[in-house]
Formats: C-alpha cells, sequence, structure tokens
C-alpha cells in the first residue's frame, strides 16, 4: 500500500494558516499510525471528509500533498478531485482550469477532464477556449454516455460568469518599429524626394500591452447584453512611435440552439506618437455555427466610419465582411482557416482601397507547451493612383508567426509567452514597401 508521509499534509495546510486534526473515524486508521503515516487512501477520505463539512482549507491542503505522489494515477486523482471543489465549492474557475489542464498536460485523452476544462472555462467566460476543447474531446473519441455530457455541457454555455477580463504584456524587440520602407528616397512624379530617418525603418525594443474586459447582463432567456472594453499598445523608448489604441463595444448576444448571434457596437479610439490619430465608430455581427462535432464556422462582418485626425482626405467608410472554419483534428491539435475582404471608402479615390485574403493556423500541444503556427497572405490595390505618386497602390502581404506558451512555468493564471513573427509588404508604392521581424517575450493569462 502506498503511503503518504502525514507531514505533507500538515505542511501544506501551514501554507494555508489552518492546522489538520487527523481523527481516527475519518481516516479509518489504528492510534499507531495516526500521528505519523497516512496511506493515500487515507489522505483521500481526509480530504473528501474535509470537503463535505465545508472545511475547504484542509481538503485544498490535502489534495495538494497528493499531488506529490510518485503514482501517476494518484496525481491525476488528486488533481481531477481538486479542480471540481475549486470549481463547484469555491467557484474558483480559473484555479479549476489550471488543475484539469495539469492533467490534460500528462493524459491527453481524458475525456471527462478535458469536458470538466471546457465547463469551466465557459464559467470564466472564455467561450471560444470552452468551444475548442468540446472539439478536442470529440476528436478524441467519446462513448455514448460522454456525449450526452457533451450536450449537457454545450447547453449550459449559457450560465457564464457577469464579468472578468485577460491580460498580457511583453517586451518586443522589432526590426521596423514603424512598417517602414529601408529607402532613403522616395519616386515621385516630379523627381525623388530624400526621406527624413523618422520615415525610414527604425529598429527598437518596445512594451506591447493587450488586455480587455467585459460584463454580461442577462436579460432574459437565451439573450444576455455583453460590454466589452478593450485596448492595447507598443510603448517605445522613443514616444512619437507610440501606438496606442481602445475601443468599447455594447450589444447583445442571442443564442438559439447551437447557434449564437452577438451585435456589437461603439467607438475606438487611436493615439500615434503623442497625439490623437484617428476615431472610429460602427458596428459588428457575429454569427457561430456548428459544423460538426468537431469543427465551427464563424461569420462576421462589419460597418465603421473612420475620422482620421491628419488628413481629412484619409476620412472613411469601411466595411469587412470575413468567414472562418475551427477544427481538432485530435485530443492535442486543431488549426483553423480564414478568408476575408475589406473595402475602405475614403473621401479622396487614392485612398479607397479594397483588399481581400486568406489565413490558416495550426495548434499543437507538446507536455505543458502550447504550440502555435500562422500564416497568412493579403492583396491590396487602390482605386486610383494619388498625384504625387507615379503607380496606383498595389500591395502583396506575406506574415507568419510561432508561439508557445509555456504553462510549466505558470503562476497563478498566467504563464510564459514567447512569439516570433514575420511580415514581407511588396507594394508598387515605395514608402509601403517593407520587411519586419519581431519577437514578443512576456506573460499572458493561460486560461
Amino acid at each position: 500500500m502506498r503511503i503518504i508521509s502525514l507531514s505533507k499534509v500538515v505542511a501544506a495546510a501551514a501554507l494555508v494558516a489552518v492546522p489538520v486534526v487527523v481523527h481516527a473515524q475519518d481516516v479509518r486508521t489504528s492510534p499507531a499510525q495516526t500521528p505519523a503515516r497516512l496511506s493515500a487512501a487515507q489522505v483521500f477520505a481526509l480530504a473528501d471528509a474535509a470537503r463535505a463539512k465545508g472545511d475547504f482549507a484542509t481538503a485544498e491542503a490535502a489534495y495538494h500533498a497528493l499531488e506529490s505522489d510518485p503514482d501517476p494515477e494518484l496525481r491525476t486523482e488528486a488533481r481531477f478531485r481538486l479542480g471540481m471543489m475549486l470549481a463547484d465549492d469555491l467557484h474558483r474557475y480559473t484555479d479549476a482550469a489550471i488543475a484539469f489542464r495539469r492533467i490534460l498536460d500528462d493524459k491527453p485523452g481524458a475525456a471527462r477532464v478535458r469536458l470538466e476544462l471546457a465547463r469551466v472555462l465557459a464559467m470564466t467566460g472564455d467561450m471560444r477556449a470552452a468551444e475548442r476543447e468540446f472539439r478536442a474531446a470529440e476528436a478524441a473519441g467519446l462513448p455514448p454516455q460522454v456525449e450526452r455530457m457533451v450536450r449537457f455541457y454545450a447547453n449550459a454555455l449559457n450560465a457564464r460568469k457577469p464579468f472578468g477580463g485577460s491580460f498580457e504584456v511583453a517586451l518586443a524587440p522589432d526590426s521596423n518599429i514603424n512598417r517602414a520602407t529601408r529607402s532613403d528616397t522616395l519616386g515621385t512624379v516630379i523627381g525623388d524626394f530624400t526621406l527624413d530617418k523618422d520615415a525610414q525603418a527604425k529598429s527598437g525594443v518596445g512594451l506591447d500591452l493587450r488586455g480587455q474586459a467585459y460584463w454580461r447582463e442577462g436579460l432574459e432567456k437565451g439573450t444576455d447584453l455583453l460590454v466589452r472594453v478593450s485596448g492595447g499598445g507598443s510603448l517605445y523608448r522613443d514616444s512619437a512611435f507610440n501606438d496606442i489604441s481602445t475601443g468599447l463595444q455594447i450589444g447583445p448576444q442571442y443564442a438559439s440552439g447551437k447557434d449564437r448571434i452577438t451585435l456589437a457596437a461603439g467607438p475606438t479610439w487611436r493615439w500615434y506618437g503623442k497625439s490623437l490619430y484617428s476615431l472610429s465608430y460602427g458596428g459588428t455581427a457575429n454569427w457561430q455555427h456548428p459544423t460538426g462535432k468537431r469543427s465551427q464556422l464563424r461569420i462576421e462582418g462589419g460597418i465603421t466610419h473612420v475620422e482620421n485626425k491628419r488628413n481629412a482626405l484619409q476620412v472613411a467608410d469601411d466595411f469587412t465582411l470575413s468567414a472562418s472554419l475551427d477544427r481538432a483534428f485530435s485530443a492535442r491539435m486543431g488549426g483553423g482557416v480564414q478568408v476575408y475582404g475589406f473595402r475602405e471608402a475614403a473621401r479622396d479615390p487614392g485612398y479607397s482601397l479594397a483588399s481581400g485574403g486568406a489565413s490558416v493556423y495550426v495548434f499543437r500541444e507538446v507536455g505543458r507547451t502550447t504550440l502555435i503556427g500562422t500564416a497568412g497572405y493579403s492583396h491590396l490595390e487602390a482605386d486610383a493612383r494619388l498625384f504625387l505618386y507615379p503607380h496606383r497602390r498595389v500591395e502583396d502581404r506575406y506574415s507568419a508567426s510561432l508561439a508557445a506558451t509555456l504553462r510549466a512555468l505558470h503562476v497563478g493564471a498566467f504563464a510564459p509567452l514567447v512569439r516570433v513573427k514575420w511580415e514581407r509588404n511588396r507594394s508598387s508604392i515605395e514608402i509601403y514597401d517593407y520587411k519586419r521581424v519581431s519577437a514578443e517575450l512576456g506573460v499572458s493569462s493561460a486560461f
């Protein structure tokens, strides 16, 4: 029989300042055993009895002590019971997600655990992550009784956390922080001009910040009012290159069967350098529809009016339409593809343009690391030639990135993030032609 030192339970409990008192009737052990050592079964009994009495601190300490057991099955059982207690009794959904994720790192085919992870992710409001876990569970293969559980949880996704958010911060070395040409001259219809150094490509190390917060209010069955505030920016030592934006979106979210429709509208502000660059306001509509047990379709469209504060000729109405399909290939691997179209109708035809493109992504769980690779292509054409330039603006843009989230090094809900990005924009206008390589080294919310 596996034996666990009682001192581990006591030491773990001490971290939460809760004394452990072992009663013979709780652990069913002899007086000779009680003072020194307990079997794993006895520690489970102690933890379960404490949970039943509402003594969650002692139960948590005991489960954590069992996590150090060399038997992987005992560690898994302890983490599962801990996750269930954190979710159902203490409503600490982020901590519960961490416990379930630790199990799946070792046992990716554990369907019940993946479903519980999806459930608690939904309770935190991270619906996209919850849906991804449901697809992964289906890809792993589910027995009929578990499929019924999937349907139950999927129908319960509307019971979501009323507020929440996420945050990411990273150091970002960048070979071209202003996405500018490396040429020191600009060809025009009246000759070549010498470009100011600030208009040429500049390298630097910045601080990238991204975050969002939301609030949800139930209006009636199947309908919520959703309010989102988001922001992000790249900050540099030379503040002339700072790029900051923030936005507010408000609108209803409807659930109809397996489908979900979200409508939202609101303003967005963007600052470049030290002053306001643009003010935008408009709305979007998003439709989500499962196309099978492993895949989901999203279609989104939007209309936005953009007030450019530096050039009145660039005041425009923007129209976007995109479609994406996400699919789980297995319990630890998935991906998706997106196609989109964009139209900007500006006051000056030279600034009016149309573009379209496609992107693909693949994610893979490797141990306790999540790898995500992306690749994209887009084509852009302006309506007319600007007077100053010899050609109409025509561009082909290529991009790729590779990111890794290192969950093994997490602190609470945050884990280290490493991301490398590459861009190449080929343009008929020299000032828009650029190359860029950047990296991000920071932390992000892991769940």
